[in-house]
């Protein structure tokens, strides 16, 4: 059996751009449905793991009793870019997820800022 090969991408299915407008509109859609407690709940749970100076992902703030798993995993994404557009955090590269209900797919770890760390001191 043979793979069907297009010598030029089909119009619009390769576009970094649309890639990143697509995800921004889907984290907004994602922190405007967030519901409240859980929201402040996880920003109070990355700002202490942030303050920690050590990478972390989401399953640490599950494991730690932090937060519980959110109404859907769209609301990671949400909360952990809102922190980092804050400057809690920064990426700090990407290593397989420790929660079972994603099967250890890739997921991005993050680490407290300096500046944070030094203003939360």
């Amino acid at each position: 059996m043979t793979q069907l090969q297009l010598p030029i991408a089909a119009h619009g299915t390769v576009s970094a751009p649309a890639g990143e407008a697509a995800k921004a509109d889907g984290i907004a859609r994602a922190a405007a449905n967030t519901p409240p407690d859980w929201a402040t709940a996880c920003r109070a749970a990355i700002e202490l793991m942030a303050r920690r100076g050590e990478p972390f992902q989401a399953a640490d703030l599950i494991a730690e009793g932090l937060v519980d798993e959110p109404d859907s995993p769209a609301r990671w994404g949400a909360a952990f870019m809102a922190a980092a557009k804050a400057g809690v955090i920064e990426h700090a590269g990407v290593v397989a997820s420790r929660r079972a209900t994603v099967h250890r797919s890739l997921c991005r770890q993050w680490v407290g800022t300096a500046a944070y760390r030094t203003a939360a001191a």
